[in-house]
């Protein structure tokens, strides 16, 4: 059996705001699914994050098929993303769903960042609490402290972090997907990919009194046709007073520097860049939740971040961080 979904009612919530055209990148996303589980496996749950419009993203066009039991679209309490759930009841031969969607993406720029001051609004302070992920416990407040020494405001105290954590991290190359983004495993290790670098940044930043969150999504393709099934990407934001939330990216510096073999001198302008900026090759699936429960609730527990499609068999999770053993693939075509 197979079913087709337009989800044509749901469309009209996903369009959310404006957007402002310029230097874009438009494509369609295909992400196939095939969630490896034995013929016989009684229940196999799948729960896919879904990225929504806002001012420099816009999602539309959505078409689902697959042979699912039943799926629908459901909210995260915390943070309020998007997903589908999607389960399988009985034996099939294989189970499978395609989500495809067409992309409209720019650059995500602050403009000219001005601290101005002001305080944060009380809706943001909840981003300035530690928890299991990004603690801002005695250690990581009393390196803060040494980082951000004679700086005054958010804008000088968070550019401080940013340098520090550009110029002590690096990439490394065989931490598996994206990392777990453990921050105290960072502060001691100092190496490893965009998950782990982001949540630094933020441990950082909270122990600073910088309100900051990590941005979970995905890059799109930059050719005629590409796989992006690898393209999963952790970056951050910090609230600026006034203007917002303003992103930076040190792990892509950090990326830049391994794949170009760039030095901290070399990688100025990447540097510069992503200190309030990021291109338009990204789309957002999720900002700022860890340990993360669902609807339905996982059996095997709260998920560290909701980046990547997660899924049970029989209560059992798939790696996620493993496409190959999942098993998923993501396709980009340029429209």
């Amino acid at each position: 059996m197979r079913r087709g979904v337009a989800f044509v009612a749901l469309l009209s919530f996903l369009m959310i705001g404006g957007y402002a055209q310029g230097g874009i990148n438009q494509g369609l996303v295909t992400i196939h699914i095939t969630p490896k589980a034995d013929v016989r496996a009684k229940v196999v749950s799948l729960w896919v994050p879904y990225p929504v419009s806002d001012s420099h993203q816009k999602i539309e066009d959505l078409d689902i098929q697959g042979n699912y039991s039943s799926a629908n679209f459901r909210n995260e309490s915390d943070s309020g993303t998007l997903y589908l759930y999607a389960e399988w009841r009985g034996e099939f031969e294989r189970r499978e769903i395609t989500l495809a969607f067409r992309a409209t993406v720019k650059e995500r720029s602050a403009g000219t960042l001005v601290d101005r001051g002001e305080p944060v609004p009380t809706e943001v302070t909840r981003y300035l609490e530690g928890n299991r992920w990004v603690p801002t416990d005695k250690e990581v407040e009393s390196l803060t402290k040494k980082i951000t020494k004679e700086k005054e405001g958010i804008l000088s105290k968070t550019a401080a972090v940013y340098n520090w954590v550009v110029e002590n991290t690096y990439r490394d190359p065989d931490v598996k997907g994206c990392g777990l983004g453990m921050a105290d495993q960072m502060l001691v290790k100092r190496g490893g990919k965009c998950a782990d670098i982001s949540s630094l940044f933020v441990a950082l930043a909270r122990a600073s009194g910088v309100p900051a969150r990590e941005v979970f999504g995905l890059r799109l393709g930059t050719k005629a046709e590409e796989d992006m099934t690898k393209g999963h990407h952790c970056w951050a934001e910090f609230y600026l007073p006034g203007q917002g939330w303003i992103p930076v990216d040190p792990a892509d510096v950090r990326k830049l520097m391994l794949v170009k073999n760039l030095d901290l001198q070399k990688a100025g302008p990447h540097r510069n860049y992503y200190f309030g900026k990021v291109e338009e090759n990204r789309i957002i699936l999720e900002r700022g939740s860890r340990g993360i429960t669902l609807e339905p609730p996982q059996a095997s527990g709260p998920i560290n971040y909701f980046m990547y499609p997660f899924a049970e068999v029989d209560g059992k999770p798939l790696d996620y961080r493993d496409p190959n053993t999942f098993s998923y693939q993501i396709r980009y075509e340029k429209i």
